[in-house]
């Protein structure tokens, strides 16, 4: 079995062209003109390979490889396409081609499935237009359902609905879901996004679990005024207050000892935006993220005790919503020894290692035996346009995909 490096480099940069940010840098929103050119593209790429691709009512596409004898539920591997803005070439799409080249070096060896194979390229993993992170495999796995679907909206308050129906996907929301059986086994080939594997000089990860955010939003607000006019003992400043609350955000999480722990106050809106005026409203947005469910929740809650703290010492009103709350996965321990065993037989190092970044293999795990491989990335560096991953690494982990697609299918 041989994997064709030259044609996987290739097509990785022929699909960073579809972009609506000039190279290196690639963004492409989920619906968006640019993202439909490039499903196009991808779906040729799979039926010149003989695979039979299929849509679901929200996007999500299936490439199938069905021999005459293979049977019952299918193997699957994949993972995204879209970016989000000002992104680079390798996050998501090293699992999408890889994914193909490695069921393309499976069929052109000679190897009969017993099972069908089948890539799985997710809708909008990323949570760039409607506000929520890996919206296609949430409703393949019925963790999001259609009633909930039918509220999401982009800041242009178009509907999900309105956009998936004019990009071509009609049908109800409801259809998406999997039924119960579909996959057998499923592997998601990522690149790390961080630097553990090139600091150890490990060619390959084996995902053991994949930690799940909680998502909050914090309202401050206080009382505005002129900055010259207001005396600073009269104060009830909502920025000052939301200075707090992102230092103890930071010294929560810290405060654990636990090296998985990590929370993020990665939007601080301020209400009215000007260097002469007493900010009289902030808007916070906060990302909290555990492998350790409980650990994750009790920080969540230690958040919203040090918030109403401040609102009490600074007389003014703190809202704290919790948006979304995802429980973390483990990863399925006899594909993690197939995949173990691919190494030993590709002669590739391996270690196992924690996703700190959530994936669709997350919410596929609720409905499947799932397990994720990662590549190195140079620097850890993702969601930048200088992203990158060698095609050394990037054939290494299409090899062991390859090898372990093979066992779990016989």
């Amino acid at each position: 079995m041989e994997i064709n490096s030259g044609r996987l480099e290739s097509e990785l940069a022929q699909l960073a062209t579809f972009s609506d940010a000039p190279a290196p840098a690639v963004t492409r929103i989920v619906f968006s003109e640019t993202d439909l050119r490039a499903r196009a593209w991808l779906k040729e790429r799979c039926q010149a390979a003989g695979l039979q691709v299929r849509e679901d009512a929200v996007g999500n596409t299936f490439a199938r490889w069905s021999c005459n004898h293979a049977e019952g539920p299918a193997i699957g591997t994949g993972s995204h396409i879209d970016a989000i803005p000002n992104a680079g070439r390798y996050d998501g799409t090293v699992g999408v081609l890889g994914g193909l080249e490695a069921i393309r070096a499976l069929r052109e060896s000679g190897f009969t499935p017993k099972r069908p194979i089948e890539l799985l390229v997710f809708t909008s993993e990323e949570p760039t237009r409607f506000g929520i992170g890996c919206l296609g495999s949430r409703l393949l796995s019925g963790v999001l359902n259609e009633d909930k679907a039918a509220k999401l909206y982009d800041s242009t308050a178009a509907s999900l609905d309105e956009l998936r129906q004019a990009a071509g996907f009609g049908g109800s929301l409801s259809s998406v879901r999997l039924p119960t059986g579909h996959y057998a086994a499923f592997v998601e080939l990522h690149i790390e996004q961080g630097p553990l594997l090139e600091q150890e000089g490990v060619e390959l990860g084996l995902v053991t679990g994949i930690a799940a955010p909680a998502s909050m939003r914090i309202d401050v607000r206080g009382e505005g005024g002129h900055a010259g006019g207001v005396l600073m003992p009269n104060r009830r400043d909502a920025l000052a207050a939301a200075a707090e609350i992102i230092l103890s955000v930071e010294n929560l999480a810290l405060a654990t000892g636990a090296i998985d722990t990590v929370a993020t106050t990665g939007i601080c809106d301020v209400f009215p935006g000007a260097i002469n005026s007493i900010p009289s409203h902030v808007s916070l947005g906060l990302d909290v993220r555990d492998t350790d469910l409980s650990r994750r929740n009790a920080l969540v809650y230690a958040i919203k005790e040090a918030a109403d703290a401040v609102a009490f010492k600074r007389r003014l009103s703190i809202k704290t919503e919790l948006l979304n709350a995802d429980d973390p996965a483990r990863c399925d321990s006899k594909i993690l020894d197939i995949l173990r065993q691919s190494c030993t037989e590709e002669k590739v190092t391996c270690m196992d290692i924690i996703s700190r970044a959530y994936h669709d293999s997350l919410f596929i795990s609720r409905i499947a035996p799932t397990a994720m491989l990662f590549i190195p990335c140079r620097g850890g560096i993702s969601h930048r346009p200088d992203e990158f991953a060698s095609m050394t690494d990037i054939a290494n982990g299409v090899r062991v995909l390859a090898c372990a697609l093979g066992k779990l299918a016989q």
